[in-house]
């Protein structure tokens, strides 16, 4: 039986508007903004530690970041970085204009101020709005050399839909790479979520941001049938969070060995595109 400490915030979490919890997060209050928000200077620089690791740079390439929070300083530090062009990408949330106003200055080449609000400059930034797999649908982009994302996918509800979306709007030797975080984001509770069935976890506990709860053996199946290459890296285990509630947890999150079955973050890099 989960502790009222986990159950009561997880219930209010679930009820909570989404504009209340939009503020909660720009603010970083309670709930915390993902690296794009926080950090966008150490996310670029964590993207390309890992893309060079694989021989890739960053300079002239054409870059998709896919869940970008309303805020267009990672963009702007990827152009600077020598992308010659940055698609940011989200579904629902819109940009966080009070915030991108203090950018201004510093981004003067990518950012400008008409009617009162910031608009991006079409050269160098584009931002999409919407469900990426009909963006795909509709061809509307061009298509790009790099897709990026932190902490995105385990918020998807159509990972393997979702990848090969990404993967349509790519060059045939694009390659991807995402940060993705497996645990509960009630971060005191790393592996609680694993204790409900579909029915309870959806209709009662799920957060507004939702939560798919996915595990590695999962990204494994959504992205090996899209890339001949396909890395994907253990960044973080807790064996002994795992081990503490095991018994509890449902029989489709214990499918790997313990190391796998307690993986808390991974890294996925893929390139080079199956044909068909």
């Amino acid at each position: 039986m989960s502790s009222i400490s986990y159950l009561v915030p997880r219930l209010i979490r679930h009820f909570l508007p989404e504009s209340v919890v939009r503020f909660l997060l720009l603010h970083g209050w309670i709930i915390r903004p993902g690296m794009e928000t926080s950090n966008p200077s150490g996310a670029v620089e964590r993207y390309q530690q890992v893309l060079r690791e694989h021989g890739i740079e960053l300079s002239g390439k054409r870059i998709l970041v896919l869940g970008y929070g309303g805020r267009f300083e990672i963009g702007c530090a990827l152009i600077s970085a020598g992308a010659s062009h940055v698609i940011l990408c989200e579904y629902k949330v819109k940009p966080d204009h009070t915030f991108n106003r203090t950018l201004l200055e510093k981004y003067s080449d990518s950012l400008k101020l008409i009617d009162n609000r910031v608009e991006v400059n079409p050269e160098k930034l584009t931002l999409v709005e919407g469900d990426i797999r009909q963006v795909a649908i509709e061809h509307v982009l061009q298509p790009v050399n790099i897709v990026l994302s932190n902490s995105v996918f385990e918020h998807l509800v159509d990972v393997p839909g979702i990848t090969r979306a990404l993967a349509a709007l790519s060059t045939e030797d694009a390659a991807c790479l995402h940060f993705i975080d497996l645990r509960d984001h009630f971060f005191k509770y790393p592996f609680e979520m694993l204790r409900f069935s579909s029915r309870k976890w959806y209709g009662w506990l799920n957060p507004t941001s939702h939560h798919n709860r996915l595990r590695i053996w999962d990204y494994r199946a959504a992205f090996v049938p899209v890339y001949n290459e396909v890395d994907i890296k253990v960044l973080g285990t807790d064996i002994p969070a795992f081990q503490k509630i095991a018994a509890h947890i449902q029989p489709e999150f214990k499918q790997g060995s313990l190391e796998e079955n307690a993986v808390t973050h991974i890294s996925v890099f893929a390139r080079d595109l199956k044909q068909g």
